[in-house]
């Protein structure tokens, strides 16, 4: 007998009552808000991981209007680490269209919510479930694993057939009541029991009429998507210093708004040793000696590796290459508050060890 949609919203909120998680920083005082900036922090990111970075957030940006009126470096500076960077961008532009259109709060329609700056279906159905109670049904990466597992739903999860079949069984089990909690608590099962890997079945509240669990499809379900050859790409980053042994400053360059780390800032990237060397030699004004180059950095994106090969070069500081709005001087002992690329953070923190040693 197939499972009734109504028995798997109640077995869910059951199970929440008991085992799911009720002191998330952003369920003290759900405001849609406090919901906002937690649901967009945790698209690609665990909730360990989140929870200091969104203490720290909401500490300086407390209200929508603080957020529109902050300068992008200060947004992407403690969202640095983080990832995925176009979603601090996005919540800043979102911010100032609040501000601009609706007062600095958020609108009751959900398709007005969707057409905030960086708010899909499932952010924008989470944001108005969890802090106003609204029935929407949410489709997050932890719904969809526990809906095709439960129900055996099998198949492409990046085709749109499947999708739009996901989306109509999640908005057949979402209750008419307790909204916020059944969100929260279809989240939790897929975050904390029903995990990629290993999921904990014998103590899942679907164990009896889950699909995947009685028929042993854990693995196959939900399905994968089709594999394509994953890209690399390779470039040169050109560590331009100067100063002294204890006042070291490196050249970097804001990024492109679109594109790779975009809005950040990092050392100037190129695609080899030459073409670096001829640019420090064209833009600072001096030949370079005895470059040296440091250990590749790998880094990998969501759909491509990528590495980065340091040169290392020393010159005299030029009076004519200024701080500007593209451009400055990075003083390692006493770093401003901009966006760095989590990579080149942890490569300035081990140049800043090795000066201090």
């Amino acid at each position: 007998m197939r499972l009734q949609d109504e028995e798997f919203s109640q077995r869910l909120l059951a199970w929440f009552a008991v085992h799911g998680r009720h002191t998330l920083p952003w369920q003290i005082n759900p405001t849609p808000y406090r919901v906002w900036i937690s649901e967009v922090m945790l698209q690609q990111t665990q909730v360990a991981t989140v929870i200091p970075y969104y203490e720290r957030f909401l500490a300086r940006f407390p209200d929508v209007q603080s957020l529109a009126s902050a300068p992008l470096d200060e947004v992407l500076h403690l969202w640095t680490g983080l990832g995925y960077y176009a979603r601090a961008r996005n919540l800043r532009a979102c911010a100032q269209m609040l501000t601009a259109r609706f007062g600095g709060e958020f609108p009751e329609r959900i398709d007005a919510v969707m057409e905030l700056p960086g708010i899909g279906r499932s952010t924008a159905g989470a944001i108005l479930a969890l802090s106003r109670g609204k029935r929407h049904p949410i489709l997050d990466g932890n719904v969809k694993r526990v809906l095709a597992r439960v129900f055996g739903i099998a198949g492409d999860p990046g085709s749109k057939a499947l999708v739009e079949l996901l989306w109509a069984r999640s908005d057949a089990c979402t209750p008419g009541e307790n909204i916020a909690a059944y969100t929260q608590a279809i989240m939790d099962l897929g975050a904390t029991v029903c995990t990629r890997a290993r999921p904990a079945c014998t103590v899942c509240p679907m164990n009896a009429v889950c699909v995947a669990g009685l028929e042993g499809r854990q693995a196959e379900l939900p399905g994968t998507k089709q594999r394509r050859t994953r890209p690399s790409r390779e470039t040169t980053l050109l560590i331009a210093q100067t100063g002294t042994h204890n006042s070291t400053a490196i050249l970097v360059e804001r990024r492109p708004a679109s594109g790779l780390w975009g809005g950040l800032w990092s050392p100037p990237q190129f695609e080899n040793e030459s073409d670096a060397l001829a640019w420090c030699e064209r833009e600072l004004g001096e030949a370079v000696r005895d470059p040296r180059a440091l250990a590749p950095i790998d880094h990998a994106f969501t759909h491509f590796d990528l590495r980065l090969n340091p040169l290392v070069v020393r010159c005299e500081l030029n009076l004519s290459v200024q701080d500007a709005a593209d451009r400055l001087w990075y003083p390692l002992e006493t770093p401003p508050r901009i966006g760095l690329p989590q990579p080149i953070n942890q490569l300035f923190e081990r140049l800043r060890t090795s000066l201090s040693t």
